[in-house]
């Protein structure tokens, strides 16, 4: 790989702040904002000590933010005369969160040391720090991305895998992100955390058959078949605030909540993957956490690229 001068420059200063050639490091924001990961950590502490759930919910965004035109805080934009942003997009519309939390980060942020960090690696760094808050695995995260000053409504529409995909599609949209298989098998378990509306289970509930039936039964009084749309239930019974493998063997047992999930144990290809994770969490743990730093690395900009946003919500 060649390095272009700046990125030689950079690495021969003291202080370095800039990412070359798509290039993200852990070590980006050592001397221009040391205190980041201490300062967010913190902030994912106390909203996750608020309400479990929200762990989940900034693990949900970053997700959300990378599967449109890369990790780039789009997703945080709000809609104005001037641009139509991704909160009103289909996976996206009364379902995600957190963006209250993620202005407090932000704040936290520009206090020690402002105008330096971008909302976009402050998504990557919540949703690490949200894992583990909940029990989950931990990893390096790689930093380093700009904020994009536009969004791409369409983009969310299309991009975003929707809860009714069969495990083609499934494996379709997350090759179009350059994530293998595997990879996707191992993004799925995030639905260890976190809730779904009644809307994006109701099909399965009440007309599949590959669900298991005192589950489904257990799930109907609160997701009626007419009404209660936006009623919640956790994609994982067992432990639905505990980051864990449980999410697998409720797959084996039939007890997926989405048909997405269910697509995962469903007699095909992904079969192995997900038995292999039911039966040793740590390497769904190891696994989890490179797709995490490789999903995180989807398209970012870098360099001259994009901005540093002042407020998350609005372009500078």
């Amino acid at each position: 790989m060649s390095y272009s001068y700046s990125f030689l420059a950079c690495i021969t200063l003291v202080s370095c702040s800039i990412a070359v050639n798509g290039q993200l490091t852990s070590t980006f924001y050592s001397t221009s904002c040391p205190n980041l990961l201490s300062t967010v950590k913190s902030a994912v502490k106390q909203a996750v000590a608020n309400e479990k759930r929200m762990g989940a919910s900034l693990l949900r965004l970053h997700f959300h933010d990378c599967f449109v035109n890369g990790c780039d805080g789009s997703i945080l934009l709000d809609d104005s005369s001037t641009l139509t942003g991704e909160k009103t997009a289909l996976p996206n519309a009364n379902s995600v969160r957190g963006f209250n939390v993620i202005d407090t980060i932000k704040t936290n942020v520009e206090a020690v040391c402002s105008g330096v960090v971008s909302c976009a690696d402050i998504l990557a760094i919540a949703a690490r720090d949200s894992v583990v808050e909940l029990g989950g695995p931990t990893w390096t995260v790689q930093l380093g991305r700009r904020d994009s000053s536009t969004a791409s409504l369409s983009g969310a529409n299309s991009n975003i895998p929707a809860p009714t995909s069969n495990l083609s599609a499934l494996i379709s949209s997350f090759s179009a992100q350059g994530l293998s298989t595997k990879d996707m098998i191992a993004l799925s378990g995030g639905h260890t955390i976190g809730q779904a509306r009644c809307t994006n289970f109701r099909a399965r509930i009440y007309n599949e058959t590959n669900i298991e039936s005192t589950f489904a039964t257990s799930l109907k009084s609160n997701c009626p078949s007419s009404s209660g749309d936006n009623n919640r239930s956790p994609l994982d019974l067992q432990t639905p605030t505990t980051f864990d493998n449980n999410y697998y063997k409720n797959l084996r047992n039939q007890k997926g909540l989405l048909h997405s999930d269910q697509q995962l144990f469903n007699g095909g290809s992904a079969d192995s993957q997900v038995t292999t994770y039911s039966t040793n969490q740590n390497t769904f743990f190891t696994d989890f956490a490179a797709a995490m730093v490789k999903m995180g690395n989807i398209s970012p900009l870098t360099g001259t690229n994009g901005q540093i946003r002042k407020n998350c919500r609005k372009p500078n």
